[in-house]
Order: C-alpha cells, then sequence, then structure tokens
C-alpha cells in the first residue's frame, strides 16, 4: 500500500466513524482505486436507506435457486453528496461442509450429537448434519483470545432447528436433538470481512438436549438466547415424534420427559471460543420461537408459534438474570376487526417462581395427571372447560393446588383456563425499538383461530400475515389490581400499513398466491436502532421465493434486500449496530428446495437441479451474512 492510498484509507475510516458501515466484500484498498471523491468526503452522515432489489423469476433461474443479493445502501451526507454500497452475500460453510475445530482438525458443520456427544449416524452410515440453520447471534468477548485469529476475534452462536430428512427422504422433523455451535471468526479490521477460523460445538447433555431450537436474540448482557418451539405435549401418549427424539438422543424411546423441552435456553460464550448452555424454566413452557429482553434488562417479551398461541411476558426479580421473576399472558380487547385488527393489550399474572424450583418439579417425575386432567372429547361433565389447544378443543380441570406446576408446565393449557386471549396464529419473532418505545411481532399467518369468528380476536386476516407494532408503556396494573413492575409493557398492538400481506386471488405467473412485492409470512425480525430499520425475514407458503426485508420505521418505506433459494425460509437474522466499528447483518437460510404444490409447480422442474447443486442435493444451506462494497463514481 502507498503512502497517499494508506492516507485515504485513514481519511475514510475517519469519515465513517460513528456511522454503520457494512463489510467490504473487496476491501478498503481496491475501493479506493478509483473513488477520491469517496475518500475525501468528511461531511457527517445524515441518513441512510435501502435501495431495494426485484424479486428473481425464471429468466434467469440461477438467481431463483441460490441466496440472491442485488440491492443496495445508499448515504447521504450533510453536503448534499451521497455514496451507494453495493450489497452481497457471503457464507461462511453449507452446513456438511467440513470445517476447521480449532485443534488443527475438522468438524461437520450442523453434525448432530446424542447425550454422550457421540455423532448421530445416518441411515447411510454417515453422521446427520442439519439443512436448517436458524437463529444466530453475532458479538464480541472482552480479552478473547483464539489461535489462529489474525485481526479482531468474534463469535457467531448458531443454532440448527432441525433436520428435514434422512438418506432415504424419510422425515425427520424434530427427531433429532437439536445442536448450537459457536463459531470462531477472524474480524478484518481494515475491511470488517469475517473468516471462520474455529467451530465449536456446544455440549447440552448437562440440559437434556435441545429440541426444535428456532429463532434467538443477543441479550443485553452479552448472551445467546435460543429457544425451543412447539413443545412436546405431555398428554400425547403415542407421541412418534418425541420417541424418535428420544431414541436418537439418549438411546431409549422411553426415557425422555416432554416437561424438559420448552423452555429458554440460554448460551454464554467464552473467551477462547467454547461455550456453555444452560437452561431458564421459569419463562413458561410454550412455544418459544424468541424472546425480546427490554431496555430495563428485565422485562421478556416473548413470540409465541403455535395455533392458540398468547403473548407472554417475564419480568425478572434481578437485571440480567432470568432464573426467577414473573410470568404473565396478554389479554386482547378488540379495538380494529378489518384486515388483521388490533386490540389493546392488559395482563394476567400466572405466577412468580425460580428456574431451579420448576426444574425440581421436572426432575421429580411429575406427569401430566397429576396437574390436570385432559380430554379431546367433551367429557359431558360440567366440572371441566373447553379451550383451544393447537388448533383443537380440548376439556380441562385443573387438579386442587396444582396452579404454580400448571403455570410453568402447562402453560398454553393454564393461561387459556385462567382467562388470557390463546387465539394468535404462529406470532413469531419479537424485537424492539427503543428509542421510540415501540416492540414488533411477526403474525406468520392471520387465519385459523384469528379469524374463526370465535374468541377474542375476531379478525379478517391475511393468510400472508402481518407485523404488529406494539405501543410500550409503564405505570401498568394486572388484572388483579397489583402493580407491573416495568416500564416497558405493551398496551396495544397493531400492524403498520406497509406491514401487511396481501392474498392474491389467484397465483401470479410463478405461483405466488401471496403479493411479491410485500411481506408474505413474516417470521425472523430484528430491529437496528442506528440504522432505523426494521428487518423482516420470511416463512411464506405464499412465495415461491421468500425474502429479507428492510423497513424504515421514519420514512415508511419498505425494500427487498434478499431473496433466498426458491422453497428455502429466511432464518438467522441479526441487526448488529457496531462490532470494532462495522455494521452486520446475519442471514441464513434453511430447507432449500423444500418443494410445496400447488405454489411451486411453475417452477420446480427447472430449479430442483440447481438447487440440488448448490446445496448438497438439498441435504445443506447456508449460514452467513450480508457484505457492502462501495460503488465506484
Amino acid at each position: 500500500m502507498t503512502q497517499a492510498t494508506d492516507m485515504r484509507r485513514r481519511r475514510l475510516l475517519q469519515t465513517l466513524a460513528g456511522m454503520p458501515l457494512l463489510p467490504l466484500a473487496g476491501g478498503i484498498s481496491s475501493a479506493l482505486g478509483t473513488s477520491s471523491a469517496w475518500a475525501d468526503n468528511t461531511s457527517p452522515v445524515t441518513s441512510i436507506r435501502f435501495i431495494g432489489m426485484d424479486a428473481p423469476t425464471l429468466a434467469k433461474p440461477e438467481e431463483m435457486a441460490t441466496v440472491s443479493v442485488k440491492s443496495a445502501m445508499e448515504v447521504a451526507f450533510q453536503n448534499g453528496k451521497k455514496q451507494t454500497f453495493d450489497l452481497g452475500y457471503h457464507p461462511f460453510f453449507i452446513t456438511g461442509d467440513n470445517v476447521p475445530d480449532g485443534k488443527g482438525g475438522t468438524i461437520l458443520a450442523g453434525g448432530y450429537y446424542d447425550i454422550h456427544n457421540k455423532p448421530i449416524m445416518n441411515v447411510n452410515g454417515k453422521q446427520f448434519f442439519s439443512d436448517c440453520p436458524d437463529g444466530s447471534s453475532l458479538l464480541s468477548v472482552k480479552g478473547a483470545k483464539v489461535d489462529g485469529v489474525k485481526g479482531n476475534p468474534v463469535f457467531a452462536v448458531v443454532q440448527f432447528e432441525y433436520t428435514s430428512r434422512d438418506a432415504d427422504g424419510a422425515d425427520m422433523y424434530g427427531k433429532l436433538p437439536s445442536p448450537i455451535a459457536i463459531l470462531t471468526l477472524d474480524q478484518n479490521p481494515d475491511t470488517g470481512a469475517l473468516s471462520l477460523v474455529k467451530y465449536h460445538n456446544v455440549d447440552t447433555s448437562g440440559v437434556n438436549g435441545l429440541w426444535i431450537t428456532c429463532g434467538a436474540s443477543l441479550s443485553p448482557w452479552n448472551t445467546h438466547l435460543s429457544s425451543e418451539e412447539y413443545e412436546p405435549d405431555a398428554a400425547k401418549k403415542d407421541d412418534e415424534q418425541f420417541a424418535g427424539f428420544s431414541q436418537n438422543l439418549f438411546g431409549d424411546a422411553k426415557k425422555g420427559n416432554p416437561y424438559h423441552y420448552g423452555h429458554l435456553p440460554e448460551v454464554t460464550v467464552n473467551k477462547d471460543g467454547t461455550g456453555s448452555v444452560q437452561k431458564h424454566y421459569c419463562l413458561g413452557r410454550i412455544s418459544h420461537e424468541l424472546v425480546q429482553v427490554m431496555p430495563d434488562e428485565r422485562t421478556v417479551l416473548m413470540g409465541d408459534d403455535a395455533t392458540n398461541g398468547g403473548l407472554f411476558m417475564f419480568i425478572a426479580d434481578k437485571a440480567r438474570d432470568l432464573s426467577a421473576g414473573s410470568l404473565y399472558v396478554g389479554k386482547w380487547t378488540q379495538t380494529k376487526s378489518e384486515g388483521p385488527g388490533a386490540g389493546d393489550i392488559s395482563w394476567i399474572k400466572l405466577g412468580h417462581a425460580t428456574s431451579d424450583e420448576i426444574k425440581q418439579m421436572i426432575d421429580s417425575g411429575i406427569t401430566i395427571d397429576d396437574i390436570m386432567e385432559v380430554h379431546t372429547k367433551d367429557p359431558g361433565d360440567a366440572s371441566f372447560t373447553e379451550i383451544g389447544f393447537g388448533g383443537k378443543p380440548n376439556w380441562v380441570k385443573l387438579k386442587p393446588g396444582m396452579e404454580k406446576q400448571a403455570a410453568y408446565l402447562e402453560t398454553h393449557r393454564y393461561a387459556a383456563l385462567v382467562g388470557g386471549t390463546l387465539d394468535f396464529t404462529k406470532m413469531e419473532g419479537t424485537t424492539v425499538n427503543a428509542k421510540d418505545k415501540r416492540a414488533y411481532s411477526a403474525m406468520s399467518y392471520v387465519y385459523k383461530t384469528m379469524t374463526d369468528g370465535k374468541g377474542d380476536i375476531q379478525v379478517q386476516g391475511p393468510k400472508a400475515g402481518a407485523v404488529y407494532e406494539h405501543v410500550l408503556t409503564g405505570g401498568q396494573k394486572d388484572s388483579q389490581g397489583h402493580a407491573i413492575d416495568s416500564e416497558w409493557v405493551s398496551v396495544h398492538m397493531e400492524p403498520p400499513a406497509a406491514l401487511i400481506g396481501e392474498d392474491l386471488k389467484t397465483a401470479d405467473s410463478l405461483g405466488n398466491t401471496g403479493h411479491a412485492d410485500k411481506i408474505a409470512n413474516p417470521d425472523n425480525l430484528k430491529f437496528s436502532e442506528k440504522l432505523r430499520t426494521l428487518f423482516i425475514g420470511e416463512d411464506s407458503g405464499n412465495h415461491v421465493n421468500n425474502f429479507l426485508w428492510a423497513y424504515n420505521v421514519d420514512t415508511k418505506e419498505l425494500t427487498r434486500i434478499l431473496s433466498t433459494p426458491s422453497g428455502a425460509e429466511s432464518t438467522g437474522l441479526h441487526a448488529v449496530d457496531e462490532i470494532n466499528g462495522w455494521t452486520y447483518i446475519m442471514s441464513n437460510c434453511q430447507h432449500p428446495g423444500d418443494w410445496e404444490s400447488p405454489l411451486h409447480d411453475k417452477v420446480k422442474d427447472t430449479l430442483d437441479p440447481l438447487v440440488r447443486a448448490n446445496f448438497k442435493d438439498r441435504f445443506g444451506s447456508a449460514v452467513g451474512y450480508i457484505t457492502g462494497m462501495p460503488r465506484m463514481a
């Protein structure tokens, strides 16, 4: 590097200090070769916006069969000048790759392990690996030191939700214990680029393994908050899925206890790139999609990815400590019925508990028969209460004195029994906009129990879903008139107009049944305070390709910035405002080529061979992040 180029590089870095800057795919030095105007621009940044991409089409089928990024980010300066960054995508790996283990050897990315940390083998004699990477967190650890890192050590925690099928094509959903890994990444100080140095599989044996880990969030105290969704039903006596899970994890189909799953795992990353996991059992046993801790570091708003799901809140006794606190369920009072509707939210307290006492209940061998009596057909007995559970009716009667056990181990059933609103359908990602004191919840589908004319929620749709905005405030009381000790309580839910999907009466030329230029079935949500942007990832049965969107909460502009391979879901979303001066948008995808009919009928024959070539015959998927490169003048 010449002295002049080095001076320009330093001037550019000084210019960009304090502004969001995506990692540069080509490096600052090469960018400076033809961009002296950009390097000489020292005016303050005034705004940032994303420039969208068109949805890919069969005119370029290769773009429909991979992670495609044709979008850009525009930076405006106080002096009136603008600079545009072309965005791209960089994968750390495709699951099933052999990656460095940090010990001079390799390890299988997304590989599965049993309770003894031994590889779980597929029917073809090879180790199972996941095609479904999901929640991720990017973070740094003070004093971190890992061999092989030449720049700054940065860590990504990545969890793998499930595996779609075995080598013979048999369904494997929920039948394997979810692995979770810590990636040690070498951050180039000059470009922000990240390269994989070490892959560490976290030992989950101490928490009886993990169950269907879906979305995730980064806590304010720098830990990875995981999830266990679709909690196994303890009332289901012959559960083939759970028996398969138990067999693969323990080597015994009957050893697993359903009450050990459906909780909140928390992963702590160590300075050497290893880590540990603990489960918190006092945040309710629900279909945890992910949780969002509010800026008070005590209040937790939770997504519940279920039919007959609820809005749940946990308030910890102490900041930065989720081992004890109070659990609440929301009550919806409808204020608008058109479209996805709107409602005021009040709160019912379900109880107070410590994680240890709930775990002791589970370890004591308690069963659902000790807690409540459950029927799936009307017993003709007025002492039972009819509730909705998983989209079907249950008739429930609580055993005397078992309120706490029910609140924490049969949370869905108990919350419905005490009057909570359990009408939501697939409430997925949750995130917070701290400056405006707003939160956001993705309702992937607005249908079934939200639109059946029963219960508290009676709205119209759409099936393409919506993102609801929460108004957060303090000074609230629960249904018993007791003060709720938080300034971050949701009191109203309503979707912004731009964040409502649109159902099509007839499919378009590609097969989309949701409008391609609007969100459809939102799932992952993350908010960037610095970018003033809500990022929205899709899990859609209405879009032929799922998309990642950027929504500016000030301008209300919605922009498509990434397209996943056809048949894949947009997962692993994490917007990181700053690590060592660089901004990151983490993005994975899962189950590429998961064809649905009639949705993919028009594209499958063309795209299937391309997807298979890109993603290990549909057994692999991508883990990575979005990059940026200054567009040359």
